[in-house]
């Protein structure tokens, strides 16, 4: 399996994980932040097949960490009593996980790449998951303590990473 080949599968895995815990989760907020992430994925993904085939992608930065602000920003001032989801940490720890490992391999694969615009894409594809895993944590911290998350100095937790 080529590198291209195993980071395509890890970003294939990677959005249908977003999906699949998206299906598990009630609060809507969380589901939008759940599909922004797999849909990020699936761009990852794009983005690497047109590498493997020797074309030159275009990549445009994230906007997810301004998302998900206004999305916590809404969910607060709906404020329809939050989710306790200590029992949901796991399935987001999971997903940190997954984003650990593409950190890891995106920045490895670095040195090994050729061509100056393949190392700048997967310097930018580490600094996307990187984002990815920054916002998990913060997903954790609002299941696991919504009230004292949402409530500390308005949402400082994603100014732009």
């Amino acid at each position: 399996m080529t590198p291209f080949e195993y980071a395509m599968q890890m970003e294939k895995e990677g959005e249908a994980y977003y999906r699949e815990i998206g299906r598990k989760v009630n609060e809507k907020g969380l589901k939008n932040i759940l599909s922004m992430l797999a849909d990020d994925e699936a761009k990852h993904y794009a983005i690497i097949k047109q590498m493997a085939g020797d074309l030159k992608p275009e990549m445009e930065p994230s906007d997810i960490l301004s998302q998900a602000k206004n999305i916590f920003r809404q969910m607060k001032e709906e404020s329809s009593g939050f989710i306790s989801g200590n029992d949901q940490t796991d399935l987001y720890r999971k997903a940190q996980e997954i984003e650990k490992r593409s950190i890891a391999f995106y920045s490895g694969k670095v040195s090994e790449l050729k061509g100056e615009s393949e190392r700048e894409m997967m310097h930018r594809l580490a600094d996307e998951e990187k984002r990815h895993y920054f916002l998990l944590e913060n997903i954790i911290q609002f299941v696991s303590r919504p009230k004292v998350w949402i409530e500390n100095a308005e949402f400082v937790h994603l100014d732009e990473y």
